[in-house]
């Protein structure tokens, strides 16, 4: 009997490198497959080019300047700011001795042709009033401060004077504040815009000429609007000024714009 060592039967041999493709070869393929797949298209989803190219040249350039118009104009409305202010024993005293006297002023202002639209209470106020004469002592109570505030537009100047006035006469212990002003300004308003651009490109030309370039377009613009009352009275009366007619002036009023603009420049 001849020994025989396992295995020496002989198997013809599979090249391996055109074997079959196993489930390992399939997963790698298919990852290697994937990956390729999201560089191509990653950047398309994203919205992103892989590699933005400049195409744009140089970048833009701008000179930013401001420019200013201005109007001067007669106003044409007024502001007339009121008050009475009684002090009283009681709350209930105060309180009724103010009403009586606004509701007199009230009245004295309608008759100067004021329309009860243009009367607008702007403050109420009711205050104790202490004694601190004593000192090292508490305060006293000694009453009650009671303050009312109106607002009155004055449509004709010609009558500001007699509201104020008759206002007086009627009660009114303050007059805060006289301010004047357009009542509808979009028309000189236009005319100041005007102004204003006109000056600033004017501002940018001559920057822009000595550095050898031009104004090529408007990147961008802002605007301020502002309408100054320099006219001003303010008062608190007594009745020896009561007796006097309060002269009033109005003067103009000047509207401002003012505009901030961004110039293209090459």
């Amino acid at each position: 009997m001849t020994d025989q060592a396992p295995n020496d039967t002989l198997e013809p041999r599979t090249d391996r490198r055109a074997g079959p493709i196993t489930t390992g070869r399939l997963i790698a393929v298919t990852a290697a497959a994937s990956l390729l797949v999201g560089i191509i298209v990653g950047p398309i989803v994203s919205g992103r080019p892989a590699q933005a190219a400049d195409t744009t040249g140089a970048p833009e350039h701008v000179v930013t300047v401001s420019g200013t118009g201005e109007v001067s104009v007669a106003p044409d409305v007024a502001d007339v700011v009121i008050g009475v202010t009684v002090q009283k024993s009681t709350v209930t005293e105060a309180q009724s001795a103010a009403a009586s006297s606004m509701s007199a002023v009230m009245a004295a202002i309608k008759r100067d042709g004021v329309d009860a639209k243009d009367i607008v209470t702007i403050d109420l106020s009711l205050s104790p009033v202490y004694d601190y004469s004593s000192s090292g002592s508490v305060p006293k109570l000694v009453g009650q401060q009671f303050t009312n505030t109106v607002k009155v537009t004055v449509r004709n100047l010609a009558s500001v004077a007699a509201v104020v006035d008759d206002a007086i006469a009627a009660g009114a212990t303050t007059v805060s504040g006289i301010s004047f002003r357009v009542n509808d300004p979009k028309t000189v308003q236009a005319q100041a815009r005007q102004l204003a651009m006109v000056d600033a490109r004017a501002k940018a030309d001559a920057l822009t000429s000595p550095a050898g370039v031009s104004v090529k377009g408007v990147a961008q613009i802002t605007e301020t609007t502002s309408q100054p009352t320099p006219v001003y009275y303010s008062a608190s009366l007594d009745a020896k000024a009561a007796s006097v007619s309060t002269p009033i002036q109005t003067g103009t009023t000047d509207i401002v714009i003012q505009v901030t603009v961004s110039y293209l420049i090459g």
